[in-house]
């Protein structure tokens, strides 16, 4: 492991040397920060065991091009600050257990209606994920119920909710009560959307396939 101490910036310090306060001091631990980033180097098996592999890493720094380009991809994709965005960061990698858990202290401490709401849908889209439609549904319901008292009657957030249950009673076979739901989110996305609207699109593209 190579550390270019040119490439740490003054504001963070990615690692520290813990071996005094390990209860193996022989072992020298070293504690990295969870925003440190390496990059590999190279992968090579070891002579001596053909079991082991021995991985070269190097520290990158803040100005390397291509952690840069990553960066600002995941920034594009995954909208949000704080906790919230590794909420979504963990939805979108697929760790489904620790962003259920993430998500239920998030809700023990939400001080607001759309913190809460918002906590509800993305619980919601989690349980869409892991196929659990039922528990999924129940979190949409949840999050629609505050909205409806919270939003006015034309607002997007009220139809995307609308347009999430339709989708999930539709993926159950449910056709009746995914057109009920898929007619909700185009009735407010017609008073609130331009003509030409991609979400309106899709709603009719929703009702069709439902018919069909």
């Amino acid at each position: 492991m190579t550390i270019d101490p040119s490439k740490i910036s003054t504001s963070i310090t990615p690692f520290a040397m813990i071996d005094e306060h390990s209860a193996l001091p022989q072992e020298q631990e070293i504690l990295f920060t969870m925003h440190s980033v390496f990059r590999i180097v190279e992968i090579t098996q070891t002579p001596s065991n053909n079991r082991l592999w021995e991985v070269q890493l190097t520290i990158t720094g803040e100005s390397d091009p291509q952690l840069s380009t990553l960066t600002n991809r995941i920034k594009e994709e995954i909208d949000g600050e704080g906790w919230y965005r590794m909420g979504k960061l963990m939805l979108k990698v697929g760790h489904f257990d620790q962003a259920e858990e993430l998500y239920n202290e998030l809700l023990k401490g939400a001080s607001t209606d759309s913190d809460i709401a918002y906590i509800y849908h993305q619980l919601g889209w989690l349980k869409v994920d892991q196929g659990k439609y039922p528990e999924a549904i129940k979190f949409y319901e949840k999050a629609l119920e505050i909205d409806r008292k919270t939003l006015p009657e034309d607002h997007s957030s009220l139809a995307n909710t609308y347009h999430n249950i339709g989708n999930v009673y539709n993926n159950m076979g449910e056709y009746s009560k995914a057109l009920e739901y898929y007619e909700n989110a185009l009735n407010i996305r017609e008073i609130s959307l331009p003509p030409n609207h991609r979400d309106l699109s899709t709603s009719y593209n929703n009702i069709g396939g439902v018919y069909s």
